[in-house]
């Protein structure tokens, strides 16, 4: 439950709080977790919509930046550990500006698309289960995947372009 609250809130005292919160609520009607079939996905699930009440309670926000979904930190060690130190210096460099386009592309990514396609690619969800916790049907999970690697490819195909139209090369 942490770590999905972690997801979804990118602070580490926000997800604490939000688990805490969830706990508490269901701490009284415990004896209904027996009768649910796959508990952690109803947890999640429940944990999820505490989350978008929190989220409606404090009104509507302008889009978040990526480290609303992973925190800057988390985000910069999970992209440090896909540099490979023993590369050569282009190699490194080619390595960094990947690392660069890919923090642009998550960024360009709305909160809903970032939680959905970091749980997926980065956590290792099933579709099943993100369809389960989300709500959504399974065929709304792939599409909207599916639409979150399309826009990640088109905007890092953006960023690593060498040559930008209309610019001189002497600029």
């Amino acid at each position: 439950m942490y770590r999905f609250a972690y997801r979804l809130t990118g602070q580490r005292e926000d997800a604490e709080d939000l688990v805490q919160d969830v706990l508490t609520k269901l701490f009284p009607r415990a004896e209904e977790l027996f009768e649910v079939e796959q508990p952690g996905a109803w947890l999640n699930r429940v944990l999820y919509h505490r989350f978008i009440d929190l989220t409606r309670k404090r009104g509507r926000q302008a889009d978040l930046a990526a480290t609303a979904v992973m925190s800057e930190e988390a985000s910069r060690n999970f992209l440090d550990s896909l540099v490979d130190v023993s590369a050569e210096p282009d190699r490194q460099l080619g390595d960094e500006q990947m690392r660069k386009a890919v923090a642009v592309a998550l960024d360009s990514l709305s909160p809903d698309q970032r939680t959905l396609l970091l749980l997926h690619e980065v956590d290792g969800w099933r579709q099943e289960d993100i369809a389960e916790v989300l709500g959504i049907a399974e065929g709304t999970v792939k599409s909207r995947l599916h639409r979150c690697r399309a826009s990640l490819r088109q905007t890092m195909a953006k960023e690593l372009e060498p040559f930008v139209p209309g610019r001189r090369v002497d600029e």
